[in-house]
């Protein structure tokens, strides 16, 4: 994959456009303006523009498809710094290789996946990061535990030695064109409910291996509901990156 001459620069700018966006959001929202960070989603972009959001001060960044994320870290291997976080479904075949090269996970969803990426953490890197899956709106389609099932997989999830619960993610069903405010930050605003519920349950003092503070929620499209209800990652492809290509996935 080959970028265009100014797509660099088009990055750069990009990157200072979110975190300005980002800023008013939270501004508007009276939240501290270090509450949330932008997850750059560089699914299908070639590592030299992952490089230009980098030199931008961007550090974290989330990739959907597992080979495409290990070819960018090792053409990306000089940037220690760079956190990776996996943010697409997980196949059972793949939780090897998620587990010994990223920081975080956002996807699980099933006891089974959860039990492998412990048992196959390597123990030098620490604890791997992980938010539990919800699907929020309840779709057919969708990935994601449902919210009544979610208590249990949380226990599961917090028994496990090589994970450490940070907190939920969903994506949401899009809202309609004409859709009230209300109902954009509904589906956000259910998320961070069902968060104040693990948090309940699971109080700090009492289980110190957890560190429920992580609402991984709202997209190029609807961050600033997101924000609104409270959410701590959110994670951008398109505003950053431009359109996809999907050419080069298989």
């Amino acid at each position: 994959m080959t970028a265009a001459p100014d797509d660099e620069a088009c990055v750069t700018q990009c990157i200072l456009e979110a975190r300005a966006r980002l800023e008013k959001a939270l501004q508007t929202s009276k939240r501290n303006a270090d509450s949330a960070q932008v997850l750059a989603v560089s699914k299908t972009k070639p590592a030299t523009l992952v490089r230009a959001a980098w030199q931008s001060g961007q550090r974290a960044f989330g990739e959907n498809y597992l080979q495409e994320a290990l070819d960018k870290q090792q053409a990306l291997s000089d940037l220690t710094d760079i956190e990776w976080h996996f943010i697409g479904p997980i196949q059972s075949n793949k939780t090897r290789a998620i587990a010994e090269h990223f920081a975080w996970v956002h996807t699980v969803e099933r006891e089974k996946i959860a039990r492998r990426l412990s048992e196959q953490r390597p123990r030098e890197l620490g604890a791997l990061d992980v938010c539990l899956q919800v699907n929020i709106s309840g779709e057919a389609s969708k990935a994601g535990v449902a919210p009544q099932e979610l208590l249990a997989l949380a226990e599961t999830v917090m028994s496990l030695p090589g994970l450490r619960l940070r907190g939920l993610m969903a994506i949401p069903a899009p809202c309609a064109a004409n859709a009230s405010e209300t109902e954009r930050r509904a589906p956000f605003r259910q998320l961070r409910e069902l968060l104040e519920q693990l948090q309940t349950r699971f109080p700090a003092a009492s289980y110190p291996q957890a560190r429920l503070d992580t609402l991984s929620m709202g997209m190029s499209a609807d961050l600033e509901a997101a924000v609104a209800e409270g959410a701590t990652l959110v994670r951008l492809g398109t505003a950053i990156f431009g359109a996809r290509d999907y050419s080069h996935v298989h």
